[in-house]
């Protein structure tokens, strides 16, 4: 059954794929951090953001699964 939050859980788990994917969006050099170019920092902070998508991903699994059977949310 698609129900939001299961439809939020996707977006959270599909976002990440769709950023790097998308290589057109990030295959440049400029702007710059740190003297990083934007290229290598983008795809390091997809690792972070990737991370705390799945967590948020999990978390509303956990929830969505209570409340399923019958558990109630907390």
């Amino acid at each position: 059954m698609v129900t939001p939050v299961r439809v939020v859980i996707a977006l959270c788990l599909a976002a990440p794929f769709v950023a790097m994917l998308w290589v057109g969006s990030y295959a440049k050099a400029d702007p710059a951090f740190a003297g990083i170019p934007f290229f290598y920092w983008y795809q390091m902070l997809w690792v972070l953001v990737s991370t705390a998508l799945t967590a948020l991903a999990y978390r509303l699994w956990q929830r969505d699964q209570r409340v399923r059977r019958g558990g109630g949310a907390k």
